[in-house]
C-alpha cells in the first residue's frame, strides 16, 4: 500500500520528466491512432518501440490544452513497487483533486483491477490513454469490463521511410543494408555503432525475464534464453512444439508451445501460420519464425553467417504487418511450391508476395514458381518478388510478376 502524497509525488515527477522528453521524430501512424472521448485508447508493442513518445505527440497533437489538463502514470516506477489494488482509490483522488482532461496511463495492466477503475473513468467522461508491452495481458480485461468501450492500436519500431528520416539518409541499397542490420529501435538507432553494444540483447533478456519468466512464474529461465536463442537464429524457418521438445531441458511440446505464446504476448517473436482452409491444420502445421525488429538478429543470434536473406524476409515481414494490421492475416503457402506471404483481408486473398534478396541461375525457377502457384491458387494475376536491388517484370501461366527492390517496397 502506497500514501497518497507518495502518489502525489510520483505523478508530480513523472508528468515533469514526460513534457521534458524529445517529442522525437512524428510517428507516421500518429494519425491513425484512434481518438474517442468515450473509448479507452489502447497502444500496444513492444518496450522501447516508443509508445510514450507516441503519448506526447497524442497530447501535442490534440492539445490546445495545457499541461495542467493531462495526467500521466508510469506503474512501473521503482517508487511505485508497492501499488495494490486498494490504491486506486487514492489514485482516483489525487485525479479528482488535480482536474485532468486527459489520463496516460503506461503498463496499467500489471495492477489487479485496473480495467473496472478505468471502466468507471470512462464513465466520468476522461479521455483515457493506456500502453502495454504484453498484448494478452491487456486483451483478456479488455474484453471482459472493456468489451466495447475500448479501442486497439499497435505500434511498431521505425518503419525504413521514418529510420531513412531520422538517420537523414536516402533511400536505396545503401540506406536499406543499414537497416536490415540495425532495425529501427528509436533509441538504438540515434546512438553511435560504439554505445550501440550489447543494447538489444539486454532489452531482450529484460523482456524474457521481467515480461515472461516473472509473470509465469517459470523457475527454469536458461531454458527460456536457450530457446529464444534458437528462435532468433533461425528466423525465416518453420518451426514445431512437438519436434523441439526435449531440447534446452523442455521436455514437453506443451511447454514448448505455452513458451511460443508467451513470447508472442510479449511482441518478441511472432509464428505464422501455413495457410490451409482447415483451421486445425492450421493450428497443426509447422509455424514462420519472425522477430519484431531486424535490430535483434544480430545481438540475439547465434548464428556465425550473414543471413542477410532472412534479415530481408524478416523486414518484408514486418512492412506487411504494419500495412495490415487492422483486420488482414498473414500466412505463408507451401503446396508443390512456396510463397512467403499470402496477405488476407475479409477472408479473401488480396496478395501474395516472395522474398529473395538476389534472384540467380540457382533460385531464379523455384522463387518464381512458387509465387505463380500461389496466385493461381488463390485466383490472383499478379505477385511480388522483394528483393534487395533488382527489378524486372516476369510472365508466367497468365501471371504478372513483378521483381522490386525492396526500398521501393517498403515506401
Amino acid at each position: 500500500m502506497l500514501l497518497q502524497s507518495q502518489i502525489s509525488e510520483v505523478l508530480d515527477s513523472q508528468k515533469e520528466l514526460f513534457l521534458e522528453q524529445d517529442y522525437g521524430l512524428l510517428r507516421e501512424s500518429l494519425d491513425e491512432v484512434p481518438k474517442s472521448s468515450s473509448h479507452a485508447v489502447v497502444i500496444t508493442g513492444i518496450r522501447r518501440c516508443g509508445k510514450s513518445t507516441l503519448l506526447l505527440q497524442i497530447f501535442n497533437q490534440k492539445s490546445q490544452s495545457s499541461a495542467d489538463e493531462i495526467l500521466y502514470l508510469h506503474f512501473e516506477d521503482i517508487r511505485l513497487a508497492g501499488f495494490e489494488t486498494s490504491d486506486l482509490t487514492r489514485l482516483d483522488a489525487e485525479i479528482k483533486r488535480r482536474k485532468p482532461k486527459v489520463l496516460f496511463f503506461d503498463e496499467i495492466q500489471f495492477v489487479s483491477g485496473w480495467e473496472l477503475f478505468v471502466s468507471q473513468l470512462l464513465k466520468e467522461k476522461y479521455s483515457v490513454y493506456i500502453t502495454g508491452s504484453n498484448a494478452s495481458l491487456l486483451s483478456r480485461e479488455l474484453g471482459t469490463h472493456l468489451t466495447g468501450r475500448h479501442r486497439s492500436f499497435e505500434l511498431f519500431t521505425f518503419s525504413y521511410s521514418e529510420f531513412l528520416e531520422i538517420s537523414e539518409l536516402e533511400s536505396g541499397s545503401d540506406s536499406l543494408l543499414t537497416y536490415l542490420n540495425s532495425g529501427g529501435f528509436p533509441a538504438y538507432i540515434s546512438e553511435t555503432h560504439a554505445s550501440r553494444a550489447g543494447q538489444l540483447n539486454a532489452l531482450a533478456d529484460d523482456i524474457l525475464i521481467r515480461d515472461i519468466a516473472v509473470r509465469h512464474s517459470l523457475k527454469d529461465v536458461s531454458s527460456l534464453r536457450q530457446l529464444a536463442v534458437y528462435l532468433m537464429s533461425n528466423i525465416g524457418n518453420t518451426v514445431s512444439a512437438n519436434k523441439l521438445a526435449g531440447s534446452f531441458g523442455i521436455k514437453s511440446g506443451t511447454t514448448i508451445l505455452d513458451y511460443f505464446s508467451y513470447l508472442n504476448d510479449s511482441y518478441l517473436f511472432e509464428f505464422l501460420p501455413q495457410f490451409s482452409w482447415s483451421a486445425r491444420a492450421q493450428a497443426q502445421n509447422p509455424k514462420k519464425i519472425y522477430t519484431i525488429d531486424n535490430g535483434f538478429i544480430d545481438e540475439v543470434s547465434s548464428s556465425f553467417t550473414e543471413n542477410s536473406g532472412h534479415k530481408l524476409e524478416n523486414a518484408v515481414y514486418l512492412h506487411l504487418r504494419r500495412q495490415n494490421k487492422y483486420g488482414a492475416e498473414l500466412f505463408y503457402f507451401k503446396e508443390k511450391g512456396e510463397c512467403d506471404f499470402v496477405v488476407f483481408d475479409k477472408g479473401k486473398a488480396k496478395q501474395v508476395v516472395q522474398s529473395c534478396f538476389e534472384l540467380n541461375s540457382l533460385n531464379l525457377e523455384r522463387e518464381i514458381a512458387g509465387v505463380a502457384e500461389a496466385a493461381s491458387f488463390f485466383k490472383l494475376n499478379e505477385g511480388i518478388i522483394v528483393t534487395f536491388d533488382q527489378r524486372d517484370v516476369i510472365e508466367k501461366e497468365g501471371i504478372r510478376i513483378e521483381v522490386v527492390p525492396a526500398y521501393d517496397f517498403f515506401k
